[in-house]
């Protein structure tokens, strides 16, 4: 009878992902390769390596991740898995020493949900990668081209450092579009006014459950690094850069691409 190390051999592609309680969708080519002990975690920003450990015998199945290459080297990530022919569902604590209990990723817990299904991933066409960005509108402003996430704040929650890896933020004309891997988080239209105390700019979503509401904010340019607050969708503007539990802001630093 096949051990579970054995049959987790070969690549999976990371069919769905859960950050902190925010559903990241399909996650393009990213997959993990298993070769023995050792495994390769590719297409999430950066390339990680290392080697796992099983015990099957517990219930939940437990998983140990350590990492010696890539962003987490050093570092051992606590997990627990499930697999049922060619699917694997991991569930593994990106940050401290406590081991899940279940499947499920509670805001600010630092824990992500995978979904893997066995084969690899197929590319996404360069038409339809082209079509999640925002089309040119208008002449460019400040913010025009690409913007690599450094750190943010939803509600309060800060998202995890293998979250920000890979989201960008693209700007086109007056139009707006914030990416993570496949899944467009944000897609506006915005209007800006850098004479004001702090500089205002203000959205209008074009897409997802908040289309056609306005969402007003603040921002800071500084060099390649742009720092921005927004309100909630319909809510009130900003006065400073902050983002607490329940007040619905989202705060969100960038380096210019």
């Amino acid at each position: 009878m096949k051990q579970d190390l054995d049959r987790l051999q070969g690549t999976w592609t990371i069919a769905a992902l859960e950050m902190d309680g925010q559903p990241m969708g399909a996650i393009g080519d990213a997959c993990i390769v298993i070769e023995g002990s050792r495994f390769t975690s590719t297409g999430m920003g950066a390339e990680y390596a290392g080697t796992i450990e099983l015990d099957s015998s517990a219930s939940p199945a437990r998983i140990d991740m350590k990492f010696d290459s890539g962003p987490e080297k050093g570092n051992t990530n606590l997990g627990i898995y499930q697999l049922e022919g060619d699917s694997w569902k991991l569930c593994l604590a990106t940050r401290g020493t406590r081991r899940p209990k279940k499947f499920a990723s509670p805001p600010d817990s630092g824990i992500a949900l995978e979904t893997l299904v066995r084969g690899k991933a197929v590319p996404i066409a360069p038409k339809a990668r082209q079509a999640k960005v925002a089309a040119p509108s208008g002449p460019a402003t400040v913010f025009e081209g690409e913007w690599q996430m450094v750190s943010g704040v939803m509600n309060g929650v800060a998202m995890d450092a293998s979250t920000v890896a890979w989201v960008k933020r693209v700007t086109r004309g007056n139009q707006t579009s914030v990416i993570a891997g496949p899944q467009t988080m944000l897609n506006v239209e915005f209007t800006f006014d850098p004479s004001t105390s702090p500089a205002s700019i203000d959205y209008l979503n074009l897409h997802g459950a908040s289309k056609g509401t306005r969402q007003l904010g603040i921002y800071r340019l500084e060099g390649d690094m742009l720092t921005v607050c927004t309100g909630a969708p319909g809510g009130a503007r900003p006065g400073e850069f902050t983002s607490a539990k329940g007040d619905g802001r989202s705060l969100t630093v960038w380096k210019r691409a």
